[in-house]
C-alpha cells in the first residue's frame, strides 16, 4: 500500500465517501444512546479514561455536541460562548468544557432521553452538509501531536466527529468494565480508516497486525520490519494519546 505522509493539497481530508461516512454517523449515535441506556445508576460517577471527566461529565459532552450539530441555533450559541470564553490553548477544550457545563446538570434520564432525539437529528444534519462546504477549510488550526495543521470541513463531519462519539464509547466501557464489543463491519471500518490515517502520518514501511473483531492486517510501504501486533481497539487507544506507545504507535492520530 502507497503511504502518504501529508494531504496533497497541505490540508487534512476525509478519506471516507461521504454516504459511507454518513451510515458510521447513525450507527455510532445510535450506539452511544444504547450504551447511554444500559448503563446503572452507580455508573454514572465512575472516573473516565479522560482525567476532567466522570461518565456523567463526559455524556454530558457527547450529548452537547451531538446539539450543536442537530440545530444551528445551538451551534451559533454555542460558537458564540466559547468566543466569548477562549483566552488560551486548544478552542476545542474550550469547546467541551462548556458543553459538559450546559448539559452537565441534567440528570441521566434527561440524557439519555436527549441522546435518543438529537443523535439521529445530528446524523441528518452531518449527511445534508453539500460537497462545496465540506470543501472548505475549518478557520483556524488544529494541533496533532503538537504540529498545527489545517483541516476541510468535510474532514470535520464526515471523520472526526464520528470518532469522537465511538473513542467516548470505549471510554465508558472502560469505565465500568463492560464490554465494548467490537464487530467487524461497523467498528471495523472506523479502525480501518484510524490505520490508513496513522500510516499517512509517520510514512514509514511497516506491518500492522491487529487483532479482535475489528481488526485486520496491513502492509504499508515494502513492509519489511517486524510486525506491530496489538488489540485494535487498544491501538486506537494508545494513537488517541489514552495509553502510551512508542516508536510508530507514538505517532498521534485525533479523534
Amino acid at each position: 500500500m502507497t503511504i502518504r505522509t501529508r494531504p496533497a493539497d497541505g490540508t487534512r481530508r476525509s478519506a471516507l465517501p461521504h454516504r459511507a461516512a454518513m451510515t458510521l454517523a447513525a450507527t455510532e449515535y445510535a450506539r452511544v444512546a444504547a450504551a447511554m441506556r444500559a448503563l446503572s445508576p452507580g455508573d454514572w460517577d465512575r472516573p473516565t479514561d479522560c482525567p476532567a471527566w466522570t461518565v456523567h461529565q463526559l455524556l454530558a459532552h457527547v450529548v452537547g455536541m451531538a446539539a450543536m450539530i442537530a440545530s444551528p441555533g445551538e451551534g451559533v450559541h454555542q460558537n458564540r460562548e466559547v468566543g466569548r470564553r477562549h483566552r488560551e490553548g486548544a478552542r476545542v477544550d474550550t469547546l467541551t468544557a462548556y458543553q459538559v457545563e450546559r448539559y452537565g446538570d441534567r440528570t441521566p434520564a434527561e440524557l439519555c432521553d436527549l441522546m435518543d432525539r438529537l443523535g439521529p437529528r445530528a446524523a441528518r444534519a452531518r449527511r445534508r452538509v453539500p460537497a462545496p462546504i465540506r470543501a472548505l477549510r475549518v478557520p483556524g488550526a488544529e494541533e496533532v501531536g503538537g504540529v498545527p495543521e489545517r483541516w476541510r470541513v468535510g474532514y470535520l463531519t464526515d471523520t472526526i466527529l464520528t470518532r469522537d462519539p465511538w473513542m467516548h464509547r470505549i471510554d465508558l466501557a472502560h469505565a465500568v468494565g463492560a464490554d465494548f464489543g467490537p464487530d467487524a463491519g461497523h467498528d471495523g471500518a472506523v479502525v480501518a480508516d484510524v490505520v490508513a490515517e496513522w500510516a499517512g502520518r509517520h510514512g514509514a514501511p511497516c506491518t500492522l497486525v491487529l487483532t479482535g473483531p475489528a481488526g485486520g492486517t496491513w502492509v504499508f510501504g515494502d513492509g519489511d520490519t517486524p510486525a506491530l501486533e496489538l488489540d485494535a481497539i487498544e491501538f486506537c487507544r494508545v494513537v488517541s494519546g489514552r495509553a502510551p506507545g512508542t516508536g510508530l504507535l507514538a505517532t498521534a492520530v485525533p479523534f
